[in-house]
């Protein structure tokens, strides 16, 4: 009896961990996603493709400043080898970076927040902030064909 329990209570440790570290990830991909759906009207404006509309921008510049605070905190060590993941080992191995880029470009969007009031300084600040993007999916993310 004290065998099974034991057994039980090791199944329900494993299978807890296994969720938790599944919904760190998804936490962290929605967050990315989130990011991602963001960039497409700002990056279309920035192409002369849609007309400029400061309250978009305003929206996508509050998710840019929001949300790499969040994720650069879902990357635990136990995530490391999660399946379904862009991310590479390189987080992990150089952590302090992958923070720093982060907390570089919410300080870089909240910046622009502050500065950005029509579409000549949208041209110039939003640049910016998406270099960030770049910079760390060139390293920390793997790349797709």
């Amino acid at each position: 009896m004290k065998r099974t329990m034991f057994v039980a209570s090791l199944l329900a440790i494993g299978v807890t961990a296994a969720i938790a570290q599944s919904n760190v990830v998804e936490q962290r991909q929605a967050l990315m996603k989130e990011m991602g759906a963001q960039t497409r009207p700002v990056g279309a404006m920035m192409r002369g493709q849609e007309p400029f509309d400061l309250a978009k921008v305003q929206a996508g510049l509050k998710v840019f400043a929001e949300n790499p605070k969040k994720f650069v905190t879902l990357f635990p060590e136990n995530t490391k080898d999660a399946p379904k993941t862009e991310a590479l080992p390189t987080i992990w191995e150089n952590k302090a970076k992958f923070e720093s880029l982060g907390n570089k470009m919410s300080q870089d969007a909240q910046t622009a927040m502050a500065g950005i009031k029509d579409e000549a300084s949208f041209k110039t600040e939003m640049p910016k902030v998406l270099q960030n993007c770049g910079a760390c999916h060139n390293e920390f993310r793997k790349k797709t064909s």
